[in-house]
């Protein structure tokens, strides 16, 4: 897993790069209790503001760590809002991203890294 500044977490399988918001970012927030996610063939420039999250505390924007197409969201999410909170790396994935370049998931943090910079 590699981890944005942002608080989003980027999972590499089969090619496609799996998306959501970290253990951190989901606390943060607070309860969430919806969800609006792009559209499946959506072309996403990097930090492009992609996915809505509304919590009791707050709203707020996920933006895209990549260029690329969106192939997949978590349609569960529209109904279940709440599985970012309870499990925010697994079940509570996004969305999973095709890119051009795969190198690129190199700029990103380790969890070591991710872990010192929220200190």
């Amino acid at each position: 897993m590699k981890f944005t500044e942002e608080h989003e977490w980027l999972l590499l399988e089969d090619g496609l790069i799996t998306v959501g918001i970290t253990k951190h970012a989901s606390t943060e927030l607070g309860d969430i209790v919806f969800i609006e996610l792009p559209e499946v063939g959506t072309s996403v420039t990097k930090d492009e503001e992609i996915v809505v999250i509304e919590s009791v505390k707050a709203a707020s924007d996920i933006l895209a760590p990549l260029d690329g197409e969106i192939v997949e969201v978590n349609e569960i999410l529209n109904d279940e809002p709440s599985k970012v909170n309870d499990d925010p790396t697994g079940d509570g994935w996004m969305f999973k991203l095709k890119i051009e370049n795969l190198s690129d998931l190199e700029d990103f943090m380790s969890e070591a890294e991710y872990n010192k910079f929220i200190g």
